[in-house]
């Protein structure tokens, strides 16, 4: 098991060099000082201890099995949810939050190895290289094991370093690039399909709860008990529902809950304080301030409405 100390302090840990990032795997000096991939099995990584925010001065590819816990990025978090590629930018902030996986592989290149090629102009269109992405790529056995290949590809080429090394490395890392680019795109492309999926499951998830009355029995529906049911992460939940509709998966709970108040409230001559028992509130007061925020309406106001 990999595993990151957890140090909380407030100024990053800067890696510069290839060799540093060695120091970290306990790994003897690279082959090559601009270039290096690793093998992750079996490899322990200890985060410097007087941060727990690191900032690489280097490109990386980090290929992660089985990733476990948190991994900050920029003032956001990577979301793995069933993705396990992430890639990193110079100067960009990584923060580690007790992050765990089972081996893998990694790729680091320093911006120095590319000068004077037009991969060196041409890398910031990679949108994968941006805070703005912080889904983890997710790749088939078979996806995965062509950027594993370029990578062992680039290995055996900066071992033999001869004067055709650098354009052979470069070619490869232009060729792993374009891969991860292709892929990006139909996971976009996937999530989008699923997102349609996933709005109408959420829906019935939530009709479901409220009509049997499971609330009375469990109380108010959580965000878990939502993700649960759909067989996700409470974090890609949130993420996917957020860039599909603006809102949260707790709001999109609330919605429901408003829906079958005002169900209550316009075709039962219940009490506003039996309503609110009925949909899992302990103490009317929070129903009604809730109802109010919503609604723009008291519960009895939206009743006197109807009368």
């Amino acid at each position: 098991m990999i595993s990151f100390v957890d140090v909380k302090k407030s100024l990053p840990y800067a890696v510069n060099t290839i060799g540093e990032l060695h120091g970290l795997f306990f790994l003897p000096k690279p082959k090559h000082p601009l270039i290096t991939v690793i093998n992750l099995c079996g490899k322990l990584c200890l985060a410097h201890a007087s941060s727990h925010k690191l900032v690489f001065d280097f490109y990386s590819v980090w290929i992660k099995k089985n990733p476990r816990g948190k991994l900050g990025y920029g003032q956001q978090f990577f979301n793995f949810g069933n993705g396990s590629v992430t890639f990193q930018a110079p100067k960009q902030v990584v923060s580690v939050y007790d992050h765990q996986f089972t081996g893998g592989w990694a790729l680091a290149f320093h911006p120095d190895f590319i000068q004077n090629f037009p991969l060196a102009k041409n890398i910031h269109k990679f949108d994968f290289f941006s805070y703005s992405v912080n889904q983890a790529l997710y790749v088939s056995d078979e996806e995965e094991n062509k950027i594993v290949a370029l990578m062992k590809s680039i290995s055996e080429e900066y071992e033999n370093n001869d004067s055709f090394s650098r354009d052979i490395i470069i070619s490869h890392l232009e060729t792993l690039l374009n891969y991860a680019n292709r892929f990006y795109k139909r996971q976009a492309l996937e999530a989008k399909k699923k997102g349609n999926d996933l709005l109408s499951k959420v829906e019935k998830v939530l009709s479901n709860y409220f009509d049997r009355n499971d609330v009375q029995q469990q109380g108010l529906p959580t965000v878990q008990h939502l993700a649960n049911k759909l067989n996700l992460s409470p974090h890609y939940l949130g993420d996917t529902l957020k860039s599909l509709t603006g809102q949260t998966a707790q709001q999109h709970i609330h919605n429901r809950l408003i829906e079958k108040a005002k169900e209550l409230l316009s075709t039962t001559d219940k009490s506003v304080s039996e309503i609110a028992y009925e949909l899992g509130f302990e103490h009317p007061q929070s129903f009604s301030k809730l109802f109010k925020r919503k609604t723009s309406h008291t519960p009895l106001a939206f009743r006197q409405s109807f009368i």
